[in-house]
């Protein structure tokens, strides 16, 4: 971009926030920011919040707030996902006063501040996942994939009743790995797109809550309704690589998310806690598709299997539970979104109210974090 045209662009920027800046219309804005949407993107360098004006876009490492677009008609957004730290977006409305329609997807140019193509359908749109190559689109009971370049549609998936619209996709270049519900309860489908493969995993009894992939598709973490255990399953084969524990009541879990080494496993849910797991050694060298030695699993996973492990099978399975090596203390039924952040041991958390945590763990001791920042990106004046 040649440097007039971005002066011409920063300039439109700056028209556009002075519109704002009458004292009625921040007050009603200030009165109406809800949070009705958060996602990091692929990197967890930023963040996207939709809210019922528009959306906004963060960096994580500073914390900063990089642009916003609060639209004068209203404009609540239900969806807005990200492509790593390009100006290209996904947007989807929400609520009665809407921007856009619920059933279509809007593919947002920032750097032309306009909708640059649409995806239309018959139902409402759960959520976007997208990649630099394709656009994955998720309906109540139907996933579409789609070539990012010419909007054409490469593939359909049916799966059970999904409100949650879940569904992730592998991040790093050229093998692509897709996760969505399968058609039964407790079940997940694996598309593995390079191979042509399809896996279905029974992960668990109850319902999908929640899962995860890391960065290289090969490891897929997944939590059910019940909340109490998070499964760690190697996406190939679909055999089960190892099983933590949470807590034992029930619980709603709200994210998973594994660190960029798929050495740790971040976990948040309705209990106001968010808790990260150890994962065996190996699991970044998995040899033929398994794990070749489950004994070589790091200090930390050892030292937090239960003292009570020598008696499996006269106990509850509870006993022998591998337990979280660090936690951090939240707001009680609130809904977090994690991640792991950039620096060395990190942990980024995201709340519906508007919090942006960022705290570090001990690796060998574990317990609790310690909280590094805090920021309320809805309410800048109310943070710490």
């Amino acid at each position: 971009m040649k440097a007039d045209e971005l002066q011409l662009q920063l300039q439109h920027h700056i028209n556009q926030r002075h519109k704002l800046s009458d004292q009625t219309d921040v007050k009603a804005l200030k009165m109406n920011c809800r949070c009705r949407y958060l996602s990091f993107n692929q990197d967890f360098g930023c963040f996207a919040v939709g809210t019922d004006n528009g959306f906004r876009i963060y960096n994580c490492d500073p914390f900063r707030e990089i642009f916003r677009r609060d639209f004068d008609s209203g404009g609540g957004i239900a969806v807005v996902e990200m492509l790593f730290r390009c100006n290209i977006l996904a947007l989807v409305g929400s609520g009665s006063n809407a921007m856009y329609p619920v059933n279509k997807v809007m593919i947002w140019d920032d750097h032309q501040s306009r909708c640059i193509g649409e995806l239309s359908f018959r139902s409402e749109v759960k959520s976007v996942k997208l990649r630099r190559d394709r656009i994955v689109v998720i309906l109540h009971q139907k996933i579409y994939v789609y070539n990012f370049a010419d909007l054409k549609l490469l593939h359909q998936i049916e799966t059970i009743a999904n409100p949650r619209g879940l569904c992730v996709v592998s991040q790093s270049s050229g093998q692509m790995v897709l996760v969505c519900p399968g058609l039964q309860k407790g079940q997940v489908r694996v598309e593995h797109y390079a191979s042509k493969r399809t896996k279905f995993i029974m992960a668990h009894d109850s319902r999908i809550a929640a899962f995860a992939l890391s960065q290289d598709g090969r490891l897929l973490a997944t939590a059910s309704s019940k909340g109490t255990l998070v499964r760690v399953f190697n996406t190939i084969d679909g055999s089960l690589l190892q099983e933590v524990r949470r807590g034992a009541d029930r619980a709603e879990i709200y994210s998973l998310a594994f660190s960029s080494t798929a050495q740790w496993l971040a976990v948040s849910s309705d209990k106001g806690t968010v808790h990260v797991f150890s994962l065996k050694a190996d699991f970044g060298t998995l040899n033929n598709d398994r794990l070749h030695n489950t004994s070589e699993s790091n200090v930390s996973s050892s030292s937090m299997i239960s003292s009570l492990s020598f008696m499996k099978g006269v106990l509850p399975r509870y006993f022998s539970s591998e337990w979280s090596v660090a936690q951090f203390r939240l707001h009680e039924g609130l809904q977090y979104v994690v991640a792991f952040g950039h620096q060395k041991n990190t942990v980024l958390i995201l709340g519906m109210d508007g919090s942006f945590y960022r705290c570090q763990f001990d690796p060998m001791t574990g317990g609790e974090m310690t909280q590094l920042e805090y920021y309320n990106f809805l309410k800048p004046e109310e943070t710490l």
